[in-house]
């Protein structure tokens, strides 16, 4: 779950994300500086890990696993437990380790967040419903089979971070900055955590996989990578859902054209929706060779030329639905949050920055910015947070003292400064492409999706050297961040995983 990726976005986040938990272990100094500060840590240790046998109906057929909520040390160079990493895994029964039954590891994003998203919302064995038009927190956070689940064909282990869901730091906050709150610091923790995970499990000779949404599918060709190179761990595949690849691509000025012509499909696509008219290839064609093309020139020659500007304004407007004028007044460059602001004031209401077509009621219309928290992720924080905690303490009997963070404010408040302006996992993305001739990689978004716009991905691949055609793909399905709340989205994203994997 991407939570702060553009400029003019930090009020949205402010408002998006909760209040700062007991996930991380501060140290208490008065009025000491933390890093002059002796540390007075004392936290119950978790629960041992515990195991529950379940069932589901995928595809018409029962199927019996074993679902594992469990806990894995991070050490310090002395050997020295510094943190506790929480995760959930789903095993299939019968399936003895060490056979050819792939395993899969998830991450989600923000940073801060935890992986119920994916978990309880794309592929694991049980969903409960969030993210779509209608959502409500007051919704049952009752779980049910999840018809979209990968699991007749993977394990699933999902990671929750340090600070994020249960898993907590055990060192002073400035250690706990240093050592899992940057960006290199963030994946060498977590791909020690996904080596171990194999060791424990006896899993080191299964086929392996690496999935992340938002800010994880930033994780997940980084964390290929450092396994492929560094542990010795080779990744049969790569699923990176709504991912966050590349900052230079969505941060720019009046000079650079990237930050405008990667958004505008997706918000075209949500005009697209809007009106009731069908999103697909076909539609978005003109548009993205418009973006790719006369958009980049125009936006180039500037206001002097007089037909180009023209051109900008009317192309723009036209897929935008926004008023000519106001498109004329910022010189053809629409952020996501005047999108949002603007398109749907008349109407009272304010769009997600995950998904554009689900609205909340604005509580203050009048207000020259934006004063309120984000329409889906107001709504999915209570239903997410409440069903993985009844499922880890009622139905596993997995029950820790302290808060469960869905999403974590106090991560995203410490993460490394300054880290956006030059973050990205292309790199990593190509290397671990190259690396492995039989390694494959699917890229998923949804069209709608203002946060990780999918033509960010589009170019990423159209760069990508010729040897990786055929191994690199690019899905993208109606909705936005999160499309795979839509059953129909979530079918679609389930055959081409079953695809990548060639599952029958």
């Amino acid at each position: 779950m991407k939570q702060s990726f553009k400029a003019g976005v930090a009020s949205l986040l402010a408002a998006a994300l909760i209040g700062a938990g007991p996930a991380l272990a501060e140290e208490k100094g008065g009025d000491k500086p933390a890093a002059e500060a002796k540390s007075d840590i004392s936290l119950p240790p978790l629960p041992a890990d515990k195991s529950v046998k379940q069932t589901m109906v995928l595809g018409g057929k029962t199927l019996s696993y074993t679902a594992t909520v469990g806990s894995l040390p991070v050490r310090d160079g002395k050997g020295k437990v510094i943190a506790d990493v929480v995760f959930t895994a789903y095993t299939l029964d019968g399936a003895a380790p060490g056979t050819k039954r792939p395993v899969t590891f998830a991450f989600n994003g923000g940073p801060g967040a935890a992986s119920v998203y994916l978990n309880l919302g794309a592929i694991g064995p049980k969903r409960v419903q969030f993210g779509a038009a209608g959502d409500a927190p007051s919704d049952s956070p009752a779980l049910i089979d999840n018809p979209a689940s990968w699991l007749d064909f993977t394990d699933l282990v999902f990671i929750d971070p340090v600070g994020t869901g249960y898993s907590r730091s055990l060192v002073d906050l400035e250690t706990t900055k240093k050592t899992f709150f940057g960006v290199d610091s963030d994946i060498a923790y977590l791909s020690r955590v996904v080596f171990d995970w194999l060791v424990k499990n006896g899993r080191m000779a299964s086929p392996k996989y690496v999935t992340g949404e938002s800010y994880g599918g930033f994780r997940a060709p980084r964390i290929t990578y450092a396994l492929q190179t560094e542990y010795g761990v080779g990744v049969s595949g790569v699923v990176m859902v709504s991912p966050f690849l590349d900052a230079k691509a969505e941060v720019g000025g009046d000079f650079s054209p990237m930050p405008w012509i990667t958004s505008l499909p997706s918000m075209a696509a949500a005009e697209l929706e809007r009106q009731g008219k069908p999103i697909g290839a076909q539609a978005m064609a003109p548009i993205e060779a418009f973006a790719r093309g006369d958009m980049v020139v125009d936006l180039l020659k500037g206001s002097s030329d007089e037909a180009a500007f023209n051109d900008l304004v009317t192309h723009v407007a036209t897929y935008t639905g926004l008023d000519p004028r106001l498109v004329r007044t910022l010189g053809g460059r629409i952020d996501s949050q005047t999108y949002l602001r603007e398109r749907r004031r008349a109407e009272g209401k304010i769009g997600s920055w995950y998904d554009s077509n689900v609205v909340a009621d604005d509580p203050f219309p009048w207000s020259a910015d934006r004063r309120s928290g984000d329409p889906i992720l107001d709504s999915i924080i209570a239903p997410t947070t409440s069903a993985y905690v009844d499922f880890a303490t009622r139905v596993v009997g997995w029950k820790a003292e302290g808060r469960y963070n869905a999403l974590s404010g106090e991560v995203g408040e410490n993460w490394e400064k300054n880290w956006f302006s030059s973050a990205e996992s292309v790199t990593a993305f190509r290397k671990a492409v190259a690396a492995d001739p039989k390694m494959k990689v699917l890229v998923v978004h949804g069209y709608g999706d203002l946060s990780c716009p999918y033509f960010v991905s589009r170019l990423v691949i159209d760069q990508m050297p010729k040897t990786a055609a055929g191994r690199v793909r690019l899905s993208v399905y109606p909705g936005g961040h999160m499309f795979y709340s839509r059953p129909d989205s979530g079918a679609a994203f389930r055959k081409d995983v079953a695809a990548l994997f060639e599952a029958k």
